[in-house]
């Protein structure tokens, strides 16, 4: 399937490529070592491409002011401390904690733009991501990060409800949940929008301009 980029105004969309999730020495919610250190590389490749192209790149971090910001969702309530893959939820991202912190690897300061106030994995809910977008007349997400069965595919759902197109650079997600990584992608495709690897978004974005 073609991708929707002719006559269309992208933006890269990070979601979560902060050290909670990908820094093994200070992760709160870490993915496996390999997983975390290809999907960084494969982001600031990525990231590094697309703003030589004069595209806008947007990291959305999830930040709390407390854990009962986060205790406030049922569903991470009750699997807090049970073993599951979330069940170090309470203490997850909260103030001081080095996980905050986007990679480096990943992060232009003079360039990118960050929105540090994702409470849910929906990046638009609790956040101006809508406004950034809006107010800048992008109307297509690039959208890469972690984790592909929560946040990224969420944010997919939400950016299609809200009549966005979003295209999930496919090299570019990963998940601790890795058995679920391959059927998020399936269901992005199948029903909320593109799945493609960084070369053919960058090769579409180039053939755009």
């Amino acid at each position: 399937m073609t991708l929707p980029l002719s006559g269309r105004r992208a933006a890269v969309v990070t979601i979560d490529l902060h050290r909670g999730h990908l820094d093994p020495e200070v992760a709160t919610m870490p993915l496996p070592a390999d997983a975390a250190a290809r999907v960084t590389k494969a982001n600031a490749e990525f990231l590094r491409e697309v703003r030589n192209q004069g595209v806008p790149v947007v990291h959305v971090v999830t930040s709390y002011r407390s854990a009962a910001e986060i205790a406030s969702n049922p569903w991470w309530a009750a699997v807090a401390d049970t073993g599951a893959s979330r069940s170090n939820a309470m203490r997850h991202q909260l103030p001081g904690s080095p996980g905050l912190q986007l990679m480096p690897e990943v992060y232009e300061a003079d360039y990118d733009l960050v929105i540090d106030s994702k409470k849910r994995y929906d990046c638009f809910v609790a956040t101006d991501l809508d406004h950034v977008l809006r107010s800048r007349s992008l109307d297509t997400l690039l959208l890469t990060g972690v984790n592909t069965n929560s946040c990224v595919l969420a944010t997919a759902v939400a950016a299609n409800t809200r009549d966005y197109a979003p295209v999930v650079v496919e090299d570019c997600v990963d998940t601790m949940d890795r058995h679920l990584h391959d059927a998020a992608l399936a269901v992005i495709r199948q029903a909320f929008g593109w799945v493609a690897p960084a070369q053919d978004v960058l090769e579409a974005l180039g053939d755009s301009r």
